[in-house]
């Protein structure tokens, strides 16, 4: 998970023939290194189809999910397990190197409550059994700490670190996002250092979803402070373009970030671009 990548979303989020073949081709005339595969439905998934794209093509990929309700990990600890399991098996199947995102739960999950201690002993139990099937697999496996109005079980950096240790598996990483660090974090430079020691992987959002570079995210913070706790891992632009009704509810997205992907793509990669540049992350 190294170089610049992209979330599939700038084309599709529906990871099936025609969603790979719309979306390879285009993240590959961009020069992405890699691109991020939202594994939203496995079923749909042909594998072998996926792998020869990326093949063909000179693309890397990671996977990231949300868990969809029925097998939310805080109270549907085995359904969750099982799932978490078929979509690492069509990782694997796709040459994919890690599966991130929001792995201990859902994308719009809330209680109503603060976390309890039984909701986090299930999740831990999640990931433990995720990591260790993943690590068969040679897959690394991530959590992404997303905001209070999304899910209310891991919404910051140190949470993330916490629950990590809590588990103790040695392939688990973090991966952070900027548009949930500009809402959660005081300053994303102190996200990026509570994480530091377990952080492999970026989203860089703006803080309206919408076209890197245009919005309030201190873009100078983040590259700095990932600069200087010698950041190696995946810097992945995300910015949500195609959301489907049942997605865009649980992200609240209720208007469109953007006119259209060449939007984000032509002038939100080049200002990132240069900003890794300006700061010698790659």
């Amino acid at each position: 998970m190294r170089g610049f990548g992209v979330h599939t979303s700038m084309w599709t989020m529906r990871w099936d023939r025609a969603g790979a073949e719309r979306t390879i081709p285009a993240a590959a005339a961009y020069g992405m290194d890699f691109i991020e595969i939202a594994l939203l439905d496995p079923a749909i998934v042909d594998a072998p189809h996926t792998r020869d794209l990326l093949d063909r093509y000179d693309l890397r990929a990671v996977c990231s999910l949300g868990l969809p309700e029925p097998v939310w990990a805080s109270v549907n600890p085995e359904g969750a397990i099982d799932h978490l399991k078929l979509v690492l098996d069509t990782a694997a199947a796709m040459g994919a190197e890690a599966v991130s995102g929001v792995t201990y739960g859902g994308i719009g999950q809330r209680s109503g409550r603060p976390p309890t201690a039984p909701e986090y002993d299930n999740i831990a139990r999640v990931l433990d059994a995720a990591a260790r099937y993943a690590k068969g697999l040679g897959l690394a496996f991530g959590i992404e700490p997303v905001n209070r109005y999304e899910n209310h079980l891991v919404n910051t950096a140190a949470q993330a670190k916490w629950m990590i240790e809590k588990v103790g598996a040695d392939n688990i990483f973090i991966h952070l996002d900027t548009y949930h660090m500009n809402i959660e974090e005081k300053g994303a430079g102190n996200g990026i250092l509570d994480a530091r020691e377990h952080l492999r992987y970026i989203h860089l959002s703006e803080s309206d979803r919408g076209t890197p570079g245009e919005g309030t995210c201190d873009w100078d913070e983040v590259f700095a402070t990932l600069a200087a706790i010698g950041f190696t891992g995946g810097l992945a632009m995300e910015s949500f373009i195609n959301m489907p009704p049942e997605i865009a509810y649980g992200l609240a997205v209720w208007r469109p970030v953007a006119d259209s992907f060449e939007e984000v793509m032509d002038r939100g990669l080049p200002f990132l671009r240069n900003k890794a540049r300006q700061y010698r992350l790659v």
